[in-house]
């Protein structure tokens, strides 16, 4: 049996949108990462973009289990001596809610250059408000 490979005329891309008020993070962004990597597709092939666009909103309403607010921290590093700076889920969620979920999403997707093409396809919104009202995204509902 071969192997199935895409063909770019058969990929149809289509928009979606997410409203993350009171979703649990891992949860949304795994269902987020398989949207843009398009495991949900008949015509899903590993090694090609067969995903679609999604929009998230409300990022700064998301919701997390146990006492990850106050525990889980992000770190980044000047690469300066003293450079390491750290910061908790609940202050960097008040200052960019929209880094969490493209942090979290960004993980689940493969580390390499089809890995940045598919978070290019990722837009996050603090709000409500987004300018992508043209492209008439489709609700996707995530439990």
């Amino acid at each position: 049996m071969k192997t199935y490979i895409a063909k770019e005329k058969d990929i149809q891309r289509s928009w979606y949108i997410v409203d993350a008020k009171d979703k649990v993070l891992g949860r949304l962004a795994a269902k987020v990462a398989s949207i843009l990597i398009g495991k949900d597709k008949v015509i899903y092939s590993p090694h090609q973009d067969t995903g679609d666009e999604v929009i998230v909103i409300n990022a700064r309403l998301i919701k997390t289990t146990g006492k990850k607010l106050m525990q889980k921290t992000y770190k980044r590093y000047s690469a300066y001596p003293g450079g390491l700076n750290s910061e908790t889920l609940g202050s960097l969620l008040n200052r960019k809610p929209d880094y969490v979920i493209r942090h979290a999403v960004a993980g689940m997707l493969p580390k390499n250059k089809l890995g940045e093409k598919l978070l290019k396809k990722l837009r996050v919104y603090a709000d409500e408000a987004h300018p992508h009202k043209a492209q008439m995204p489709k609700p996707l509902k995530i439990d």
